[in-house]
C-alpha cells in the first residue's frame, strides 16, 4: 500500500490523488515511445507491471495501461509513422498477442506484488514481463502463419529469429522500471516528507 493517498498542490482546494500520480506516469511512460529507441526498446512492459504494483483497484491496473498502450498505438500510427494517404490504423497486424502479453504481465505483477513492493520482487517481476513478452508475442509471430511452418520447428525458428531484439526488450524492462518504480518511491517520501512538515506547521 502506498504510504501517502493524497497531497495538497496549488492551494488549500485542490488535492491530487497517489493513483492520479501513478496514472500520469504510466501515460507520460506511454508516450516516450516518440523518442527515437532501438529496436524493442519500450516501456509498455513496465508500466503494466507498475500499474499492477501501485494502482489499488484491479480493474484500473488492467485498463489503464492498456489504454495508455493504445492512443500511444494510435499517436504513433497515425501521426509520427503515417503514411500520406493511408486509411486511419485503429489496430495492427498480431495486435492481439502483444496486449494479451500486456494483460498477462498485469495479471503476474498484481499476485508478485499481493504482499508489497520491494527491490527484490520488481527484479522479479522485471525478468517475468520480459519472458512473458517474448513468449506470447513471438508465439503470435508463429500462429499467425506466413513466415514460419505451422510445427514444433517452425516455432523454434521464430524464437530463435527474436532472440537478437529480447536484448532491446530487456534493457527496455531495466531503464522504464527502474525509472518507474525508483521514481515513485523518490516522489512518495518527498510528498510524506511535505506532508509531514505541512501538518508540524
Amino acid at each position: 500500500m502506498d504510504a501517502i493517498t493524497q497531497v495538497k498542490v496549488a492551494g488549500p482546494s485542490r488535492k491530487v490523488s497517489s493513483g492520479q500520480i501513478v496514472i500520469l506516469m504510466i501515460v507520460s511512460a506511454a508516450f516516450s515511445r516518440v523518442i527515437p529507441h532501438m529496436p524493442n526498446f519500450s516501456p509498455l512492459n513496465a508500466i503494466a507491471l507498475f500499474a499492477a504494483a501501485h494502482l489499488s483497484a484491479r480493474w484500473q491496473a488492467y485498463v489503464v495501461p492498456l489504454a495508455a498502450t493504445w492512443l500511444s498505438d494510435l499517436f504513433l500510427n497515425n501521426v509520427l509513422y503515417a503514411v500520406p494517404g493511408s486509411h486511419f490504423a485503429w489496430s495492427y497486424d498480431g495486435a492481439i498477442w502483444q496486449y494479451a502479453s500486456y494483460i498477462l504481465i498485469v495479471t503476474w505483477g498484481w499476485l508478485l506484488f499481493l504482499s508489497g513492493t520491494s527491490w527484490r520482487r520488481t527484479l522479479v517481476g522485471a525478468a517475468g514481463s520480459g519472458l512473458i513478452f517474448f513468449i506470447v508475442s513471438n508465439f503470435g509471430v508463429w500462429v499467425s502463419g506466413g513466415l514460419y511452418p505451422a510445427n514444433l520447428a517452425g516455432l523454434l525458428a521464430a524464437y530463435t529469429a527474436a532472440l537478437p531484439f529480447y536484448q532491446g526488450t530487456l534493457l527496455g524492462d531495466v531503464f522504464y522500471m527502474t525509472g518507474l518504480f525508483g521514481g515513485y518511491a523518490v516522489l512518495q517520501g518527498f510528498l510524506l516528507r511535505r506532508r509531514l512538515a505541512m501538518g508540524a506547521g
